[in-house]
């Protein structure tokens, strides 16, 4: 699984650093290195919804610091035990 995070200005002023540290944070505890990969991409084109995450170029999710243990609870988590 390869999930794009957004450093472009918008989401960068938004914390997408954070962002994905939490998620590399994630990945690393819950043993999952060989099976996602965090990758940090420019403009996904969704700067108003900033911080935009891709998961295998599917659909642009909002994430933000506060939220994003329940977007890999929901997004990545569920679709690697589907």
């Amino acid at each position: 699984m390869k999930v794009n995070v957004c450093i472009g200005s918008a989401c960068h002023l938004r914390g997408s650093y954070s962002v994905i540290n939490a998620l590399q944070e994630l990945v690393k505890d819950n043993k999952l290195e060989d099976q996602v990969e965090i990758c940090a991409v420019f403009c996904l084109g969704h700067c108003t919804q900033a911080v935009s995450v891709q998961i295998d170029g599917g659909e642009i999710e909002s994430v933000s610091p506060d939220n994003v243990y329940e977007f890999f609870d929901m997004h990545i988590l569920q679709r690697l035990n589907a």
